[in-house]
């Protein structure tokens, strides 16, 4: 299966063409942008679909992250994969940033739980567990950091991520990972999911930062 995995729900913006067959990158392209999703996405696609040697054509799937993470880049990506899905007739399928980060975790610590967290900033973390076997123990949640110090205090397995130091004292630094997420891993388990759960859609866990003024608003006539 040919598979164009999107990356968008950080500050990195990231397109690859994986071959699930060989569980092989044919090629990516992207960087870490911080702004600017929708400008540089589609010619992050083009150029990973270029160097791929394949068309948008011989695409049979499209992985997508939907967070949690950058509010507007989450858009931008789903948006994208399922405009893509729906021009090509393929399924499209929504990876989780945490679940990318836990089948990191899984590479280099395999037959482990797995606690994947990231620093959502405002003294909150973003997470969620995984069996060894990589799957979920525990729905994704933002906790305040002292609930989810008590929350996973008898946590059995290893703890990873951007949020880790907030868990446990001096984490590996194996264990630390970036902000970034790998679009490698995002497309392995995009072939892995199950397109039938439905389009992928934005988990955000918290609202926009940016809110609309209502009550300023002009009522129409």
């Amino acid at each position: 299966m040919i598979v164009l995995a999107i990356d968008t729900a950080g500050t990195g913006c990231f397109a690859a063409v994986y071959d699930s067959g060989n569980d092989t990158v044919l090629a990516s392209a992207g960087a870490d942008i911080g702004r600017g999703h929708a400008e540089q996405l589609m010619g992050f696609i083009d150029e990973a679909l270029a160097a791929s040697g394949k068309v948008l054509a011989d695409i049979e799937r499209i992985a997508v992250t939907v967070g949690p993470g950058s509010f507007t880049g989450i858009r931008v990506g789903v948006a994208a994969a399922r405009g893509f899905a729906l021009a090509l007739g393929v399924p499209a399928v929504g990876i989780t940033t945490l679940a990318a980060i836990a089948e990191a975790a899984r590479e280099t610590h395999p037959g482990r739980a797995i606690l994947a967290t990231i620093d959502a900033k405002r003294d909150e973390l973003y997470c969620q567990s995984f069996e060894a076997d990589g799957a979920p123990r525990s729905e994704a949640m933002m906790l305040e950091i002292p609930e989810a110090q008590r929350h996973f205090a008898d946590f059995d397995g290893l703890i990873c991520g951007t949020a880790t130091r907030h868990l446990i004292d001096h984490p590996p630094e194996s264990t630390t990972q970036t902000d970034l997420t790998d679009i490698r891993l995002v497309a392995r388990l995009g072939a892995a999911a199950d397109p039938s759960r439905g389009k992928p859609s934005p988990l955000y866990l918290r609202g926009p930062d940016v809110k609309s003024q209502a009550g300023f608003a002009v009522a129409r006539a």
